[in-house]
């Protein structure tokens, strides 16, 4: 249904979890994918998994908080592709310890990766699409943005900043045809939350508080990066599409 034929897509943390799904859904919608990681055999394995059921992949290996390795990754699209016109914010860390555990400089570390590392690569694509006259800038955000949890204070605080850096960019860049947009997952089936999913008192508790009374599953996250990606998507900018299950909405 959404043809992303010709399209180049960066798609930063995919070589695993739901970065992965979303890449493999953008290469199945027909554009080509540069999965991104900074481990190399990650990635290269992502790579094979989206080329072996028939999508257009390639490894794109470097630390997003790095400025140098971020501007010689964009110099590398730039001379083989010639083009970007999805970018998806996926790369991020997770903190879920307290307040009286999370120092001011391991706050400020997060937010590097979270926040000042996406607005820098935001920024650097955003040249890219101005020069084709377009483009798709997508933020993964968190429902740590919308409700308040007794964790994660630096975490909360970046996806908070990151979808009013959504808004922002979206005026900004809207003139020259460029969308931004976020998503904000609820919670998923992946490795990163395994350990959540282990505790079943912890398990069944979210799964109440759900409305569909379950986890997603990773795939079920890659039909809003694909819609967002798309054509179709043209006028919607702004905006925060929240896959959650119903969570945030259940009382």
């Amino acid at each position: 249904m959404f043809d992303l034929t010709r399209k180049v897509a960066l798609v930063t943390g995919s070589g695993r979890g739901l970065g992965f799904e979303i890449a493999q859904a953008l290469a199945m919608s027909g554009a080509t994918v540069l999965v991104n990681g900074r481990r190399s055999a990650q990635v290269t394995q992502a790579v094979e998994k989206i080329r072996a059921v028939g999508g257009m992949a390639e490894p794109l290996v470097f630390n997003v908080a790095h400025g140098t390795a971020m501007d010689t990754a964009l110099t590398k699209i730039k001379r083989v592709h010639g083009r970007l016109d999805i970018l998806v914010n996926n790369v991020g860390m997770r903190d879920r310890r307290t307040i009286d555990e999370v120092e001011a400089t391991d706050f400020e570390a997060l937010l590097q990766v979270n926040l000042t590392a996406v607005y820098a690569l935001s920024r650097s694509a955003a040249a890219f699409m101005r020069a084709q006259h377009g483009g798709r800038i997508i933020n993964m955000s968190a429902l740590a943005s919308a409700v308040g949890l007794p964790h994660g204070p630096s975490y909360a605080a970046s996806k908070g900043g990151l979808e009013a850096l959504t808004r922002m960019l979206s005026v900004s860049l809207g003139q020259y045809g460029i969308t931004v947009n976020a998503i904000s997952p609820g919670y998923f089936a992946t490795e990163t939350n395994a350990t959540m999913q282990a505790d079943e008192a912890l398990r069944h508790k979210l799964e109440d508080r759900t409305s569909l009374r379950r986890w997603g599953q990773p795939h079920e996250i890659a039909g809003a990066a694909v819609f967002l990606a798309s054509d179709e998507a043209s006028y919607i900018t702004g905006q925060v599409l929240t896959v959650d299950g119903g969570c945030v909405s259940h009382f």
